[in-house]
């Protein structure tokens, strides 16, 4: 699972790092508006984690201009400012949560569990149907009556593939969701975690789709645009 991390505090930032980390989370960290805008628009994320009071542009003119061009990530705003007025405005302009420092982080990656949840439209910490079922909180998975628990990027993977179900995934589009900036990825990478995955619970697991990529099915329906 890919994070984008948009704050400007080092010392916050730095220990939101470790944290996310440490949580066998994928971590991009930009400290001002304007880099935290490039970073939406040219990657794709799972969750974007916003502070309000950004140098060169507001947390709110970016997530807004965000909103404007269609973009759909989960935000969730990370501010000390506790207004009303702040955090209708935040909530208003498209963000999907708003969390108040300090927190702690439990509470946050719960939150950001939450989400991905409404996001997914469930309202517990599954992803999937009778046949295929990620669960969220403890990061298994169960195929077919056969469950287990996931390496994080195996999770990551399975979490990338089940967000969108039927969609089919490119070598390229699924390496953009699981490695982080400065992560040196092998070629094979992907195809490693596919294995894995595969040898835990079954070859159907996850489809290949000669000279397109992967998916997982649900529904039956394959859809070829994976952008």
């Amino acid at each position: 699972m890919r994070i984008l991390l948009i704050e400007d505090d080092v010392q916050i930032g730095t220990s939101l790092m470790r944290a996310l980390k440490d949580a066998d989370y994928a971590v991009d960290w930009v400290r001002d508006g304007v880099a935290g805008s490039e970073a939406i628009a040219a990657a794709s994320y799972t969750v974007v984690l916003l502070d309000l009071g950004l140098p060169g542009k507001t947390g709110i003119e970016l997530l807004r201009d965000a909103r404007a061009a269609g973009n759909a990530v989960p935000v969730l705003i990370l501010t000390a400012r506790d207004e009303l007025d702040t955090r209708v405005q935040g909530l208003d302009v498209g963000a999907d949560d708003y969390v108040l420092k300090p927190f702690d982080i439990p509470e946050l990656l719960a939150r950001i569990r939450a989400v991905l949840r409404r996001k997914a439209g469930y309202a517990v910490s599954r992803l999937g149907d009778e046949s295929v079922c990620l669960n969220l909180d403890e990061r298994t998975l169960t195929c077919n009556g056969t469950a287990g628990p996931l390496s994080a990027r195996e999770f990551a993977l399975m979490l990338a593939l089940l967000e969108r179900p039927g969609m089919i995934f490119s070598r390229a589009q699924l390496e953009d969701r699981l490695y982080g900036w400065g992560k040196e990825v092998e070629s094979n990478a992907v195809d490693v975690l596919i294995h894995s995955v595969r040898k835990k619970f079954g070859a159907g697991v996850i489809r290949n789709v000669r000279g397109l990529g992967w998916t997982v099915m649900l529904d039956g329906a394959v859809r070829q645009d994976a952008g």
